[in-house]
C-alpha cells in the first residue's frame, strides 16, 4: 500500500519536493465527487511505481495552493522529476495515457 503524505501548508510542498527524487502531487477538495473517484485509482496505480512519492492537498484547507501551483482545476495532479514539473494532469484524468507517461518516465530513471 502506497504511503501518502497530507500537506498542509504551501511551505511543505517545496520540502516535499526537494526531498523525494520523484514526487508526486495530488491536489483536490472535499466536495469534488470526481477528485474522491480519481484518488483510489491513482494510489493503486502508484502501487507499480513504488519510487514515486504521493502527497495530497486539500486545496479547501492550503488555499495558497492555487496561486503557488498554477491550479485552476480540480483534481489536479502534477509529478516532478528531480525538481522539475515533468507532468500535470486536470480535472478528467486519462489513465491509461498517465500510466503510459509514468512507464516511460521510470524506464529512463
Amino acid at each position: 500500500m502506497i504511503n501518502v503524505q497530507e500537506i498542509t501548508s504551501v511551505n511543505e510542498i517545496d520540502t516535499f519536493i526537494q526531498n523525494n527524487r520523484l514526487s508526486m502531487l495530488y491536489v483536490s477538495q472535499e466536495d469534488c465527487n470526481v477528485c474522491h473517484a480519481i484518488y483510489p485509482k491513482l494510489k493503486e496505480l502508484l502501487n507499480n511505481y513504488p519510487e514515486i512519492k504521493l502527497a495530497h492537498i486539500d486545496a479547501s484547507q492550503v488555499e495558497a495552493v492555487a496561486g503557488k501551483l498554477l491550479i485552476f482545476t480540480v483534481p489536479t495532479i502534477i509529478l516532478f522529476f528531480d525538481q522539475k514539473e515533468y507532468l500535470r494532469e486536470g480535472r478528467f484524468v486519462q489513465f491509461e495515457q498517465l500510466e503510459a507517461r509514468l512507464e516511460q518516465l521510470y524506464n529512463a530513471v
